[in-house]
């Protein structure tokens, strides 16, 4: 590659957080690393993507792919159309950008993309953040350069060779918290004397975890447990309804700061998204995993399981949620030895600087 020409490079994917702040994180990477490197990511319309893309800075085209609707397989013809469209739309835009290397996270936009890359000759490079590969991820191995990966035993997904272990990249700004504890909870506005529990479901909520909360409220200040509760949007005004007269409950759709929300924790209770999880294994915290059963080949449970099965976390399947939930955390929040050998447990399974693994990786297939 001569002097003079700037590094090219496509970020395909999306959908959900747990691929979009992993690519983000990927791109102000390779920013730090190449500052006049020219990125363009390529989404799906009418995803979140649209919309936290730009805001981080970057570019974003939107293609009109959707996912298949397995339950309901005749409405798939709308959707092999959209797939068409958007093979034709991401060959125009591989074309008209000329990329060094094309980037895959995973989501609707990274198969297009990726495909019509590999055609191209472009080299290409997949990032797999979850336990169990996607559909897309695997059909796209046979011709990627390299596979990123977050966990242990991925063979058995991708060709050996082609596997690098990266980790899940994070938000910077997560790990940049130097309050305590107990500091984090005053500015959180709670006693900091007193013990609390954060319960996530995501920035769109999830119904299981949150009825589960509903119901665990009377006993959490029975027993002098402290919540902070990110509902999500789609629950916001049942959940803040309900936290209503507890003094020691915080209901909220979504928390800007969660590198406090973290550090103020004794207990999370999440989701089992690969996203959340790498945060979870980073920051040391001692939580209990509801993985959703609404994803892609169960992708989640099987996330919990690999932490579950080396006593790094509890899994609570979703359907046990609502019976088991309150148990494990009464559990729990009264056994600090239990909680600091599970801290210790998750993060020995942390991957540290996996953004610049990543950009590694990235790099290496560019002729520079």
């Amino acid at each position: 590659m001569s002097e003079d020409k700037k590094i090219r490079v496509i970020v395909s994917g999306g959908g959900t957080g747990g691929h979009i702040f992993p690519a983000i994180a990927i791109a102000n990477a390779l920013r730090r690393r190449v500052p006049d490197c020219e990125i363009l990511f390529v989404g799906a319309e009418g995803r979140m993507e649209m919309e936290k893309v730009p805001r981080a800075g970057y570019e974003i085209v939107g293609l009109p792919v959707a996912g298949f609707d397995r339950k309901r397989l005749w409405r798939n013809f709308s959707v092999l159309l959209k797939l068409r469209r958007s093979l034709s739309k991401a060959a125009k835009v591989v074309s008209d950008f000329k990329p060094d290397v094309a980037v895959g996270v995973g989501g609707y936009a990274s198969g297009p993309v990726l495909k019509k890359a590999q055609k191209a000759g472009i080299p290409t490079v997949v990032q797999e953040q979850n336990s169990y590969a996607g559909v897309t991820n695997k059909l796209l191995a046979a011709k990627a350069k390299a596979i990123c990966t977050a966990y242990p035993d991925m063979e058995r997904f991708f060709p050996e060779e082609k596997i690098v272990m990266t980790g899940n990249p994070v938000r910077h700004e997560l790990l940049e918290c130097t309050l305590s504890p107990t500091e984090a909870r005053k500015k959180l506005g709670f006693d900091p004397e007193k013990p609390l529990l954060f319960v996530t479901g995501g920035s769109l909520g999830a119904r299981t975890i949150n009825e589960s909360v509903i119901s665990m409220l009377p006993f959490l200040e029975k027993e002098g447990i402290q919540l902070l509760w990110q509902t999500g949007k789609f629950y916001a005004e049942r959940c803040e309804s309900a936290a209503k007269g507890y003094n020691n409950v915080k209901a909220m759709p979504f928390i800007e700061d969660m590198a406090l929300a973290y550090r103020g924790a004794d207990l999370v209770v999440a989701r089992a998204g690969a996203c959340t999880i790498s945060e979870l294994q980073l920051l040391s915290k001692a939580c209990i995993l509801v993985p959703s059963p609404n994803v892609a080949e169960d992708h989640q449970r099987k996330n919990a399981e690999a932490l579950s099965s080396r006593g790094a976390a509890v899994m609570i399947l979703d359907s046990d949620a609502e019976e088991q939930l309150w148990s494990n955390v009464r559990s729990l929040m009264a056994d600090s030895a239990k909680r600091n050998e599970m801290s210790k447990k998750i993060n020995e399974m942390a991957l540290n600087d996996s953004d610049n693994r990543i950009v590694d990786t990235i790099l290496k297939q560019i002729d520079l």
